[in-house]
């Protein structure tokens, strides 16, 4: 059976970050195993429930129900009511267990994994307990008591992507907001390489520390940045 979406986990163990998992069959169920149960996407954690949620096809749509879970089922950060259907839409976040879970949901499919490095929980709890404050007006931000000035780009970036928190930012959007003096390119977007878009972020975690804006990034799509 052809796939008509897929699931990306940003995070959720044993699953390698990035993992594509292929939503092709009719219904599939998300849980964690047992010794009585094997679902079709099985997560280790134990705040999971053996039957957590299900992704059916209707009508050529995906449908999402949460199977009366002990720590229910977010997308876009608002928990859904048990046995009630949610349609689906491309770029909706799904978190399970506070966080300690986060699926990227798209009907486009693509051989492709998300480019971010795994985190532990460990690591992932320290980030969200250390106190982050960012001065929008000053265009500062304060890590750990340290400040650190913002440049231009880096403000540009990090304020679309809190803008639209837990969301996914397409690639276009990121441009026209951080780079509106450039000319237009083939896509009509400001000419801008992806090349040049990872290498911000990727100065945006070197200095501000990368555990203090958990940005991830799905290839070719956008940017996400996690906030509980």
């Amino acid at each position: 059976m052809e796939t008509f979406a897929c699931l990306y986990i940003i995070r959720g163990e044993p699953y390698r970050p990035g993992t594509c998992v292929n939503l092709s069959a009719e219904e599939t169920v998300a849980g964690r195993s047992s010794k009585h149960s094997s679902p079709d996407i099985s997560f280790s954690n134990a705040f999971i429930s053996r039957k957590h949620f299900m992704i059916r096809k209707e009508q050529g749509r995906a449908v999402l129900y949460d199977m009366g879970s002990r720590h229910g089922t977010e997308v876009n950060g608002n928990r859904l009511p048990e046995n009630t259907p949610y349609r689906l839409q491309s770029s909706d976040i799904i978190k399970l267990a506070k966080g300690m879970i986060v699926i990227h949901f798209s009907y486009i499919f693509e051989d492709q994994t998300l480019e971010f490095e795994p985190m532990l929980n460990t690591e992932r709890l320290h980030a969200i307990e250390e106190p982050i404050v960012i001065h929008w007006e000053k265009r500062e931000c304060i890590v750990e008591g340290k400040k650190i000035t913002m440049s231009e780009k880096e403000y540009s970036l990090m304020k679309v992507l809190f803008d639209n928190a837990n969301q996914l930012v397409p690639v276009e959007d990121i441009k026209r907001n951080v780079w509106p003096e450039r000319s237009a390119g083939p896509d009509g977007a400001p000419d801008v390489s992806i090349d040049e878009l990872n290498a911000l972020v990727y100065r945006i975690r070197k200095k501000y520390g990368k555990h203090s804006f958990i940005i991830s990034a799905v290839r070719g799509s956008g940017y996400i940045l996690e906030k509980d």
